[in-house]
């Protein structure tokens, strides 16, 4: 059928790409989000903030905001869904959607806290040895503990370094708890999650789902606590989605 016979409806032409904020997580970089960056460029425009320079959730999310356009898209990994929380507390106009990937908006088990402040401790009476490969196990799936993914995540980890990882863990164990925020967040929303994630399992994105109006959900099979860099074409493509609902 000749160009000119198309029904407008049926000819989708991308005038302006949208902006979109990609948040990553403790103890990572450009590195987590790189793939989607690239993958979306056709209707996004892509800025992967720096979240290694504060030691609070609010000082992180002004400095992103200071940094934003004036409206934009938002997709949070991990400890980068605690700044988008924080981002919706300080400023929530700008945000016209919003992806939690692999997040929660509870606070810490006392387990996890403990764990938090030995990690903490230990590294200041040693070296930083970033992501173990011990530790490996929590944040990808054990098809990924040996090979390309698990050492790309582990150099991540060491990119970022010693005094970045004790800024973020200092934000995170002083943040608020963000499930009373939920109720209020009427943007469209995805959640979204690992099926093999143990830091931030698919019941804590549970829960979030059903506290979110019209939000919607997402399981990433055979998959850990990084989509983005373990299965970053599916990732891609239900933000993709995403964006252009």
């Amino acid at each position: 059928m000749p160009l000119g016979r198309l029904r407008a409806k049926e000819i989708l032409i991308v005038t302006d790409r949208l902006p979109l904020l990609l948040l990553p997580g403790l103890s990572c970089d450009q590195r987590l989000w790189r793939d989607q960056a690239r993958d979306l460029s056709d209707i996004a425009e892509p800025t992967l903030p720096d979240l290694t320079l504060d030691d609070s959730l609010s000082a992180m999310a002004r400095r992103v905001l200071d940094a934003a356009p004036r409206r934009f898209a938002l997709a949070a990994l991990s400890m980068g869904g605690y700044v988008a929380f924080e981002i919706l507390r300080q400023q929530p106009e700008r945000v016209t959607r919003l992806a939690l990937v692999d997040t929660s908006a509870a606070l810490d088990s006392p387990q996890r806290v403990t764990q938090r402040m030995a990690g903490i401790q230990s590294l200041k009476h040693g070296r930083f040895f970033g992501v173990t490969t011990r530790m490996l196990p929590q944040l990808v799936h054990t098809k990924h503990v040996h090979g390309p993914i698990g050492e790309e995540v582990q150099a991540m980890a060491r990119r970022v370094g010693g005094d970045a990882f004790l800024r973020q863990q200092n934000a995170i164990l002083n943040r608020p708890d963000s499930r009373p925020l939920l109720p209020s967040i009427k943007i469209p929303t995805l959640v979204a999650v690992g099926d093999s994630d143990v830091l931030t399992p698919p019941g804590d994105a549970e829960d979030m789902h059903r506290q979110i109006a019209g939000s919607t959900y997402h399981v990433f099979p055979e998959c850990g606590h990084l989509p983005p860099m373990e299965l970053p074409e599916q990732t891609s493509q239900l933000l993709r989605r995403w964006l252009l609902e």
